[in-house]
């Protein structure tokens, strides 16, 4: 199939450093074509990809235009204008599928990367006859409205990016923008309690974050608190893989924390709040702890002093056989089968299973 990936314009794919959707789009981008399909990958200036890539905007607008519809359009409608290229689009903006569903041509998969809100869904109930919308979760899929989705397909990892060390440092760690959402606070007040050091791997670009970062949490920090700011790839990686667990104590319904199967690779259980999609990645005693969400700091207190009870091959091998890059594009690729129109013979067919 000719397949169509359109990235997000703010960040390059994939992403030098923060970037979850960008990071998925990159490894369904080189999965795909790893499975035989003619991809063209429409993203900023900059991103690295073995497929065809098409930069509408050669420069990633600035962080602190992130969200600007005008930018986002004008990377969009380069991209529609090709549709006639294309035997599936896999959009993953959030002008595009409107675009999309004006200017017709090849069927439109989005990729629904945030949680639902009202906007969100006046759009695609208005979209629902033309845009096929993917679920990164069941718990999203359940949350949302009696839209009609195309399937649930949780998120997947390149497990080569990841090892497990052989030992772990007695620290925790936290990892997430600066949002109250995150639970940054938290996971200091947790860290405090316990007597953990704790490295923090903070986001701060947009507005906001930076008024959340100065204005609240610089102001929380005590003297266990290592902070880095916009980590790239491979200190997380690093960071994750040294701690003894992973704080997720969320206040708000993940979509699917992404850096939970990060950690996970890396043989780091998590705890976390119950909420969202957690239930769906954390399995309770056996890759980490899940804690009430009306009680996050003192469960997850209670619930770090058992982290020596799990197995860092446990967590490792339960993203191998449930998290991985290769079912994630395995999943994609029959849902863009199903709804292609393109004919393809049964020797392509077979070369990619």
């Amino acid at each position: 199939m000719r397949i169509a990936q359109i990235a997000p314009p703010w960040l390059t794919v994939p992403p030098a450093r923060y970037g979850g959707t960008e990071r998925v789009v990159s490894m369904l981008a080189e999965g795909l074509m790893a499975r035989g399909h003619d991809v063209t990958l429409f993203a900023s200036g900059g991103s690295s990809t073995g497929a065809r890539l098409v930069s509408p905007l050669e420069v990633p607008p600035s962080a602190t235009e992130l969200g600007n519809v005008w930018d986002e359009t004008t990377h969009v409608l380069d991209a529609y204008r090709r549709a006639d290229e294309f035997d599936v689009i896999h959009d993953h903006t959030e002008m595009g599928p409107a675009v999309g569903s004006l200017l017709g041509g090849a069927p439109v998969v989005h990729t629904l990367h945030q949680t639902w809100t009202p906007q969100i869904v006046r759009l695609f109930e208005r979209l629902a006859d033309s845009v096929h919308l993917v679920a990164i979760s069941h718990a999203q899929a359940v949350a949302g409205p009696d839209v009609p989705l195309a399937g649930v397909i949780h998120h997947g990892l390149d497990l080569t990016e990841f090892t497990v060390p052989e030992q772990k440092e007695d620290r925790l760690i936290w990892v997430g923008r600066a949002s109250p959402d995150k639970g940054p606070v938290e996971a200091i007040e947790i860290a405090e309690r316990v007597g953990m050091p704790l490295t923090m791997l903070i986001k701060v670009g947009e507005p906001d974050e930076h008024h959340y970062w100065e204005q609240v949490l610089s102001q929380r920090l005590t003297p266990g608190v290592e902070v880095v700011q916009n980590a790239d790839q491979a200190t997380k990686v690093r960071e994750l893989g040294r701690a003894k667990g992973l704080l997720f104590p969320i206040d708000w319904d993940e979509p699917f924390g992404l850096v939970m199967i990060e950690a996970l690779a890396c043989g780091t259980p998590v705890v976390a709040t119950r909420r969202g999609s957690v239930q769906e990645v954390v399995d309770h005693g056996t890759t980490g702890f899940l804690v009430d969400p009306d009680d996050r700091v003192r469960g997850s207190v209670a619930a770090v002093a058992h982290l020596d009870e799990l197995s860092p091959d446990d967590c490792r091998r339960a993203v191998e056989h449930r998290f991985s890059a290769t079912r994630m594009v395995a999943a994609y690729d029959r849902l863009f089968e199903r709804l292609s129109p393109a004919p393809r013979s049964a020797a392509s067919i077979a070369a990619r299973i």
